[in-house]
């Protein structure tokens, strides 16, 4: 019994602990997850201390103006939403919508079920919680990342160049890159912290983006005094040229080809067996000759001379003081590479929101809608405003029309001959009138505005008016009621009800255009918000470098709600616009066989 007990509290408390919150002073987190099965494809394990790359952009994240000024508020919590990660931003630009965070992920992280990390922001009064230097694992002896125009180490050792003449800009793989010409190049003096030894082995990774064909250009290149290392590109090819213990030189091609204008990831690993030479994550030769260590000066983009300069640009370039394995390097090509990221993103919440991922799939989608999408919506809600409120009106006036038209018609179809213009003086003679004399004038004069919404008693009054005028008078004030019509006159009084039945049709059809312009524009403009929010998001994208589904969908999805918003405003107002149609077009023949019928009693009482 106390073992149910137990059991029933730890259930109960299972929801708090889904909602436990790192930090009340935070206002906002959002989950982001290692996925599982990319890691696990092709036999890849997560690298334990390995650095996980966080790209945020407007595609998957919404709230960059609750950022603190350089996302100084910023704070990496592990799954367990108690254990604060070591992390440091390389680029936050809130104006632009995009951040890079770099996240060291323990051991703890990786080997869970589900990895996942919380990313807390939205508190001023923060300060700046970056751990540079700490991110990087021991083996990690030199890191340049090319955020910045003056190049730095971002590792603890401070292995910074002595001598930059490459140009860093925009558009790296990851923020900044640094950009060769062929005459550019990056020194880097010796340092004890720099020692390459095959003893213990060591590694070297860079991101490489060819601009042409290289003519034997170097891309790194490291000496010692016995034996000199130096990674170039020959063509599309990647080359290996060592200088062995011995004095002798050796020349490796690679097994693959570096495509012009793409991204891609190099390594060299050295150990006491040889030389291995890796392209994108993979084996692209391994060649058995003796190093001897490597403790002079390294050069960047060109050899140690300054010759054989290198057009292109390079990103993201990494020492580290061991041979690393296979696993590692692809790890960190699925990591970093444009279209291979290993994370997932989670959306956005608050303390009072429920983390347990119950929230609607399209109230998720309303949350990714960018400020421009809510601006077409706006305008799509102010036209579906619009519309209903015409559709209503136009409904019930063209109903109290059509309705009040069946019982003039009822009336006018009981009068007898020669008692033509009884409904129009009705009214004058109504204390006088019986219900046995006609029960329809009696209606009509006891009721006054039985006829007010008619549009065929209007009709009918102007033919009376018409009809009268025409009647011959006599000398005096008495009129006398005439006994024939001549034909141009009986053509005259048809011409006058002819003129109230085009008015009253351009009444009916009044604001109708309204309907039309939601069922035409309302798609298009729902459309224009789709079409520019799914441009927003691939510029989000290309600027931040993440290309894979979960990046685009979120941005994709939220783009689509401004078609399907235009969608609901044009399907009603369609239906709604036939449906009223149809109803004028009843109301506008018994305007038309009314005319007839006056115009038929009229030359039986007047001709």
């Amino acid at each position: 019994m106390k073992r149910l007990s137990i059991l029933f509290v730890v259930l109960m408390l299972q929801p708090l602990v889904a909602l436990a919150w790192w930090n009340d002073d935070w206002g906002y987190r959002k989950e982001i997850s290692l996925d599982v099965q990319k890691v696990k494809q092709d036999g890849l394990v997560a690298s334990e201390d390995g650095l996980a790359l966080v790209r945020l952009h407007s595609g998957n994240f919404l709230f960059f103006p609750e950022l603190a000024a350089g996302g100084k508020d910023i704070r990496i919590i592990a799954g367990d939403d108690t254990t604060p990660l070591k992390f440091f931003i390389e680029k936050a630009d809130i104006a632009n919508e995009m951040a890079l965070i770099w996240v060291k992920l323990p051991k703890e992280v990786v080997s869970a079920p589900e990895p996942s990390v919380w990313l807390y922001f939205n508190n001023p009064e923060a300060v700046d919680g970056q751990d540079r230097a700490g991110v990087f694992n021991l083996n990690e002896v030199l890191n340049y990342s090319f955020e910045n125009k003056d190049v730095k180490d971002n590792t603890a050792n401070a292995n910074h160049p002595s001598q930059t003449t490459a140009s860093i800009n925009d558009g790296g793989l990851i923020g900044g890159a640094a950009t060769f010409q062929g005459s550019q190049y990056i020194r880097v003096p010796e340092k004890p912290s720099l020692a390459m030894q095959p003893v213990t082995g060591w590694s070297v990774s860079l991101w490489v983006k060819l601009e042409q064909n290289q003519s034997n250009s170097v891309l790194w290149q490291r000496g010692g005094s016995a034996s000199q290392l130096t990674l170039a590109v020959k063509e599309q090819t990647p080359i290996l040229e060592v200088i062995d213990g011995s004095a002798v030189k050796h020349e490796f091609a690679g097994t693959a080809a570096i495509t012009p204008s793409a991204w891609h990831q190099l390594g060299v690993s050295v150990n006491a067996d040889g030389v291995s030479l890796l392209l994108d994550g993979n084996a692209a030769g391994q060649f058995p000759v003796k190093i001897a260590d490597l403790t002079g000066d390294m050069a960047i983009g060109a050899d140690l001379s300054g010759a054989r300069g290198f057009t292109g640009a390079l990103d993201q370039l990494s020492i580290f003081k061991v041979a690393r394995d296979a696993n590692a390097v692809k790890y960190d090509f699925m990591m970093q590479g444009a279209g291979g990221s290993l994370l997932t993103y989670g959306d956005e919440m608050t303390a009072d929101e429920d983390s347990g991922g119950d929230e609607s799939y399209l109230l998720s989608t309303l949350d990714n809608v960018t400020v421009d999408g809510w601006v077409i919506i706006g305008i799509l809600v102010v036209m579906s405003l619009i519309s209903w409120v015409v559709m209503l009106w136009k409904g019930i006036v063209v109903s109290r029309i059509h309705s009040q038209n069946r019982q003039f018609e009822q009336a006018f179809r009981q009068l007898d001959a020669g008692h033509l213009t009884d409904l129009e003086h009705s009214q004058e003679s109504a204390g006088n009138l019986q219900l046995s004399d006609s029960p329809a004038l009696f209606s009509l004069a006891k009721g006054q505005n039985a006829f007010k919404a008619s549009s065929l008693y209007r009709i009918y009054h102007v033919g009376v008016e018409e009809m009268e005028k025409r009647f011959v008078k006599a000398v005096g004030a008495e009129v006398v009621a005439p006994q024939t019509l001549s034909g141009s006159s009986m053509e005259a009084v048809k011409a006058s009800m002819h003129v109230v039945v085009v008015r009253e049709l351009q009444k009916l059809n009044s604001l109708m255009v309204l309907l039309t312009i939601a069922i035409a524009g309302g798609p298009f403009l729902g459309l224009l918000g789709t079409v520019v929010g799914v441009m927003i998001t691939f510029a989000s994208i290309a600027a931040s470098g993440e290309i894979n589904v979960n990046a685009i969908a979120p941005g994709i999805a939220a783009a689509l709600v401004a078609t399907v918003a235009g969608l609901f405003v044009a399907i009603p107002a369609l239906f709604g616009y036939n449906y009223l149609g149809s109803k004028i077009k009843v109301v506008s023949a018994d305007m038309q066989v009314f005319v007839d019928e006056f115009v038929a009693k009229l030359a039986e009482e007047h001709t």
